[in-house]
């Protein structure tokens, strides 16, 4: 799909489809859609009139237009009231304009701006406009000729500096789309085909590809490390653990990096607390926060972003059998400390402590865990956004205001003494599971012992990382939240 701008005006330029973004407003008040009623006898009215379409965000209506200019189509795109209108609205507009049977039989489309475009709008319109349209069918025997996108997609400027400020604005939407679907594809990976082995080979072959380094551990290197809590999971799968290290130095040389770690339990039957077989598929998706990760990376690297950011991803499969970890059995995390297992099924925050503490290892600036922790998430903020926690203020603000401009919704919760002591244990120093109650922020307080003196944030996607239904630029699946929140909070960093 090209995407490029274009100075033609609306009456002038031959597209398959014109999109014009509109304000839940009086048609009138809006220039654009004044000259577009002029254009076509009176059917802006008339459609306003009719209540067929008012402007409401994520509202739309296709208006063929015969003799009366070259654009076969004109589509109206509605963003909401003018004074809540934010660059979201329009990453959602377009991402349901994406959807669209005029869109999909289009060879063309055109987008045209309005008083609040600028860089970081047309970014968002192409984000929501390729992430909306974005499908799986790879593993059809058949691809369905109603996936198909646009071969061109412009963006209508006004003028030439405005076009070259609109090309920057392109490259960043188009880079940051390209992030979430790596990460889409990485989470619709079934078992079999992404292994912690195969994960790991993913990421060598995309270091390569943009110019970041690569560390691999495997077995030998993950026993050398006496990462015992990260052994201890994968000790009754087939496949082996392995841990991934990449490396993206945008920053000063031999300056502190950020470092992000991503849970990677490449496929998670429960283990010996075997989970129910209802949507147990579903659990091919507990690396998302590892695929998360690598793809943030890929992305910093391709944006040419000013920071030294390593990413670590342990990775495992959760499996029973008469090797597998067992309730009552106590490991011993690279840390030192002591685990007393109470239930196979929380391993997530296992192989995240021994990778927490190897990130010890980089003297970070901070350090962000990304994962699919906890179902208790869903008690917590439904299925809307993500519960987060941490140990530095600072931090914990710039992730909410990264959150606030890339319409990834956070909340941030406590962590209390009384949460830490619910995760000790009598027999051991600590036990991976204090039941479901406060279970998203026992599972923090339980990380937080791995943690050095480094501002730290754990956010955990639990219930964010498949959708059932579809929204605007999230269709059905799996859907990648969390890396524009990463992008945004390091694009934007400040000192913590």
């Amino acid at each position: 799909m090209k995407i490029s701008t274009n100075l033609s005006n609306l009456e002038d330029l031959k597209v398959s489809s014109a999109v014009i973004f509109c304000y839940q407003t009086d048609y009138a008040r809006d220039p654009v859609l004044k000259k577009l009623n002029n254009i076509f006898d009176g059917a802006i009215q008339r459609l306003y009139e009719s209540g067929e379409f008012a402007g409401k965000l994520n509202q739309s209506v296709v208006l063929h237009t015969g003799s009366y200019i070259s654009t076969d189509r004109v589509i109206l795109a509605g963003l909401g009231k003018k004074n809540k209108v934010n660059d979201d609205c329009f990453r959602q507009a377009s991402g349901t304009i994406s959807r669209l049977k005029a869109i999909k039989s289009s060879e063309s489309v055109a987008f045209y701006p309005n008083d609040k475009t600028g860089r970081k709008t047309v970014s968002a319109i192409i984000e929501g406009f390729m992430l909306g349209g974005f499908v799986i069918d790879e593993f059809k025997s058949e691809s369905n000729k109603a996936n198909s996108v646009p071969s061109s997609i412009i963006i209508c400027a006004r003028s030439k500096k405005e076009a070259n400020d609109f090309d920057k604005g392109i490259e960043t939407g188009k880079i940051i789309a390209g992030g979430v679907m790596l990460a889409r594809r990485l989470a619709a990976d079934p078992g079999n085909l992404l292994t912690p082995q195969k994960f790991a080979s993913r990421a060598s072959s995309l270091a390569k590809k943009y110019k970041f380094g690569c560390n691999i551990l495997d077995e030998a290197k993950i026993k050398a490390e006496k990462m015992g809590a990260l052994l201890a999971v994968g000790q009754g799968s087939e496949r082996p653990p392995r841990v991934v290290i990449i490396n993206y130095q945008g920053g000063k040389k031999g300056g502190r990096p950020i470092v992000l770690v991503g849970k990677g339990i490449t496929f998670d039957s429960g283990g010996i607390c075997l989970k129910k077989a209802l949507d147990m598929d579903e659990m091919k998706g507990d690396m998302s926060g590892g695929g998360i990760v690598l793809a943030t990376v890929v992305t910093a690297a391709r944006l040419g972003l000013k920071q030294n950011i390593t990413g670590i991803i342990p990775l495992a499969e959760n499996m029973p059998s008469g090797r597998a970890v067992k309730p009552g059995d106590i490991v011993t995390s690279r840390k030192g400390k002591t685990i007393e297992i109470i239930n196979t099924d929380a391993e997530g925050r296992l192989i995240l402590a021994d990778a927490l503490d190897y990130a010890n290892e980089f003297n970070p600036k901070a350090v962000i865990d990304i994962a699919t922790l906890t179902g208790a998430t869903k008690y917590i903020l439904g299925y809307a956004g993500i519960p987060f926690l941490g140990n530095n203020d600072k931090l914990i603000d710039l992730v909410k205001a990264a959150s606030d401009r890339c319409g990834e919704l956070v909340w941030p919760l406590p962590i209390w003494d009384e949460h830490r002591e619910m995760m000790k244990s009598s027999i051991a120093d600590l036990k991976n599971s204090a039941g479901p109650y406060s279970g998203t922020i026992t599972a923090s307080a339980f990380l937080e012992n791995f943690i050095g003196q480094w501002p730290w944030a754990h956010i955990d996607i639990a219930c964010v990382d498949l959708e059932k239904k579809g929204r605007p630029y999230i269709p059905k699946g799996q859907t990648g939240i969390g890396l524009r929140l990463l992008i945004e909070l390091l694009s934007n960093w400040k000192k913590v």
